[in-house]
């Protein structure tokens, strides 16, 4: 088994529809250990949806939109990760996380600790919007001093090439292309977007290692 961890600089900026969209290019499963908080569809549901790939049913499925050791509390019981171990697929997995990397799971664990428990390639997911450059590069170094190998940074917006570059040198890390905003968002269009933008050579390459 094979899998690739989407994670991102902060809630909202955009990694479930990567997730989708490099779950579709890689014929892959998707996977989401924690979903906190229940509206008209879950990140699963979003997923299977614009991929036509199937996804795994979440480890814990909470209803209140918060960090998931909130939500869980909310709900009376607490987030053990140790039942959060990567499931075995016949595919590549995609596990996405939720929010950032300090995100706490309970009180003692955060997704972090999870994510270097895993060791897997991980794609860090940034908006090109005020403030990224900051939030990336904390990401990263969080990432490297916990050991978790990083296949790159995917941005998600506008293009802002002198922010992007800047990100590149400053975090020595690949640039894994730019997802543009998609409308209407289809499966073919995220298909066409994703292969127009996206360095889907590199991911692949980073699952060889």
């Amino acid at each position: 088994m094979t899998a690739l961890i989407v994670t991102g600089t902060d809630t909202e900026i955009g990694k479930t529809v990567f997730s989708a969209g490099l779950v579709q290019a890689l014929g892959g499963t998707y996977w989401k250990p924690v979903q906190s908080g229940i509206e008209a569809e879950t990140d699963s549901q979003i997923v299977a949806r614009l991929s036509g790939r199937p996804a795994l049913p979440e480890g814990y499925l909470l209803q209140l939109p918060a960090s998931p050791h909130l939500s869980a509390e909310a709900e009376g019981v607490e987030i053990d990760p140790d039942t959060l171990t990567l499931p075995e697929t016949d595919t590549v997995l995609v596990a996405e996380g939720a929010g950032g990397l300090m995100v706490p799971l309970n009180r003692r664990v955060l997704y972090l600790d999870l994510f270097a428990r895993w060791g897997a390639p991980v794609i860090l997911c940034a908006r090109t919007r005020l403030g990224t450059i900051n939030h990336t590069l904390l990401s990263l170094r969080a990432l490297r001093e916990a050991g978790c190998p990083v296949v790159g940074v995917a941005f998600v917006g506008e293009a802002e090439p002198q922010v992007e570059q800047t990100i590149v040198d400053f975090g020595k890390v690949a640039h894994l292309g730019r997802l543009p905003m998609i409308d209407p968002l289809t499966p073919e269009t995220l298909a066409q977007a994703f292969a127009a933008h996206i360095d889907c050579d590199t991911i692949r390459k980073a699952l060889t290692r």
